[in-house]
């Protein structure tokens, strides 16, 4: 029973282990007919924020204690992170905030609603540059049904296509 009950410790902490040493970022575009923008919502884990701040930024950052890291990080996400129509025209992402909230970090952009589009073109670098394996998934919603794109590898520039 004790060796079982070792294995099986053992087990959980290396899930964790592992678990945790995924870099992956979630993104929400939600196409908000009522306030009539596009609204970016980036969750990065809070952890895996820190340590990027420090390699960003240098030195120790404190996300809790420091507002000056929170916004350096932000901005950093807003020059990592781009939208254009299908044809290549640039939207213009407006900073609008960001905050920790339990084991996450969220940061919020937003845009008008580009008049008739059928595609959005998207780049999201954000912690790619600072590791290769990091993984950001972006779902656009509000516009039929929910579609999703996948940043890995040596992505640069995706399309989404929606449905009329």
């Amino acid at each position: 029973m004790r060796a079982w009950l070792a294995a099986s410790l053992l087990l959980l902490l290396s899930g964790q282990v592992a678990a945790h040493q995924l870099k992956a970022a979630m993104t929400t575009v939600l196409i908000n007919e009522r306030t009539g923008n596009l609204e970016l919502m980036h969750r990065f884990y809070l952890h895996d924020t820190e340590h990027a701040v420090e390699t960003l930024i240098g030195g120790h950052a404190d996300l809790f204690k420091h507002a000056k890291d929170r916004a350096e990080f932000a901005q950093y996400v807003n020059r990592k992170v781009a939208l254009q129509l299908a044809n290549k025209t640039p939207l213009k992402l407006s900073l609008v905030g960001q905050e920790v909230d339990g084991k996450f970090f969220w940061v919020y952009q937003e845009t008008q609603i580009p008049a008739d589009f059928s595609a959005l073109r998207m780049q999201h670098g954000a912690l790619r540059d600072v590791w290769a394996d990091q993984v950001n998934m972006v779902n656009f919603e509000g516009k039929g049904k929910v579609k999703t794109l996948h940043f890995d590898g040596e992505d640069n520039w995706l399309t989404v296509h929606f449905d009329k």
